[in-house]
């Protein structure tokens, strides 16, 4: 597995809109994303200057079905 690289929120969201995620809403300072066909909501928090932690990006990816590879691919 590919260790993930530190990305702003924004970088984030673009990754994820690439493969197919949608935004729903915004939640203050979070980015609520949507897929047709996938339980899980994406929640990235957008704050410039700062990167999103990894553990959390991961946890992300992995609960929206996808693998490292394919968001790194999609970066």
């Amino acid at each position: 597995m590919s260790s993930l690289p530190s990305v702003s929120g924004k970088k984030a969201k673009k990754a994820f809109e690439k493969l197919g995620f949608q935004e729903v809403r915004n939640n203050g300072s979070h980015a609520i994303l949507k897929k047709e066909g996938v339980l899980h909501l994406v929640s990235l928090p957008i704050h410039s200057g700062h990167d999103v932690k990894k553990g959390l990006l991961l946890a992300q990816i992995k609960g929206a079905g996808l693998t490292v590879e394919e968001f790194l691919d999609a970066l």
